[in-house]
């Protein structure tokens, strides 16, 4: 998805709630960041950012042992309201847990 070409102030408007996710961190709650039903781990969030043009576009992330979001799938559900988080939320998951052990596997 090129958001910048295709719809650049919506591409302005993710941009703008990374940025308050980067200043507020866990604090941030709705309307841009709620929390998602269906993933194996509790604090997994989504990002969602407003959209000028026909996207709706999400982001979906946790917070770590550390307090850094990790970015684990992004993707337009316009048009697939449901059937984008049946196939998301298991990625994310997967990525998340993932980030986990390679987490403790670094711990010294």
């Amino acid at each position: 998805m090129d958001l910048c070409t295709s719809e650049p102030s919506t591409a302005d408007l993710v941009s703008e709630a990374l940025d308050l996710l980067a200043e507020h961190g866990p604090a941030l709650g709705r309307p841009l960041v709620d929390r998602l039903k269906g993933s194996a781990y509790h604090h997994m969030k989504e990002l969602r950012p407003g959209s000028s043009g026909t996207s709706a576009v999400r982001m979906i992330f946790a917070f770590d042992p550390s307090r850094e979001a990790i970015f684990l799938v992004a993707g337009d559900k316009a048009g697939q309201w449901q059937s984008w988080y049946r196939l998301a939320i298991p990625l994310a998951d997967e990525r998340f847990q993932e980030h986990l052990i390679n987490l403790k596997e670094e711990q010294p």
